[in-house]
């Protein structure tokens, strides 16, 4: 039974990895929606350094930002990927929030979910993924983002279709897994995918979960 074997796994992946915690917790949702930008596109590490330069430099707040220099925005965030864009983005949506919410989006987070999550995908640089982290980790809404590694993984394992899109792998693990479980889903399938369930070289002998997914003959008869 699918539910069983998809229990099974987010079972053997809770006793495998720790998740870290800043994300058992509330964060501020417009810090949240900054470090989500700058995430697009690029990897964890140089996310993680482009943040902590705008930390430094810039109190992260609707009206800080939006009267920063954009030059000065960039060049925190030259070492993630579409620096100038997101920088332009960045002091946008900034204006957006401090003018029309008043540079508060508790509000719109106190929305119901479908709500919520229409408004934030009327702000500039906010995709589907964005709105869900922001609604997840800030609300506790019950939505599951999907990035590259959950995106990956969950086909892998066959938890979405191979050939499902954003909102289709959404809904698959939504329908699949309880919403109280939905950060730890969404938390250890990156995990996995970080450490085990690699793009182009899965390490499946050493995965905790390979007796429990179907795709790791594939990876088998290419080593």
């Amino acid at each position: 039974m699918a539910e069983k074997r998809a229990e099974q796994i987010l079972q053997t992946l809770q006793k495998t990895f720790t998740m870290a915690r800043w994300t058992m917790s509330a964060r501020d949702p417009f810090e949240t929606l900054i470090l989500t930008i700058i995430s697009q596109n690029t990897a964890d590490k140089n996310t993680a350094k482009a943040f902590e330069n705008l930390l430094k430099r810039f109190k992260i707040t609707p009206e800080v930002l939006a009267n920063a220099e954009t030059k000065h925005i960039q060049e925190c965030l030259k070492v993630a990927g579409l620096y100038r864009n997101k920088a332009k983005t960045i002091k946008q949506l900034s204006r957006i929030v401090l003018g029309k919410f008043h540079g508060d989006l508790k509000p719109i987070l106190s929305l119901p979910l479908e709500e919520a999550r229409k408004t934030l995908l009327r702000l500039p640089g906010v995709g589907p993924k964005t709105a869900d982290v922001v609604l997840l980790f800030c609300s506790e809404k019950p939505t599951i983002p999907v990035d590259t590694h959950v995106n990956r993984v969950s086909k892998r394992l066959d938890l979405a279709p191979a050939n499902g899109d954003y909102e289709t792998v959404r809904k698959s693990l939504q329908l699949i897994y309880n919403p109280v479980d939905y950060l730890a889903v969404h938390l250890l399938l990156i995990s996995l995918g970080r450490k085990h369930c690699k793009a182009r070289k899965p390490l499946c002998e050493q995965c905790p979960v390979n007796v429990l997914c179907p795709s790791k003959h594939l990876w088998d008869r290419n080593d």
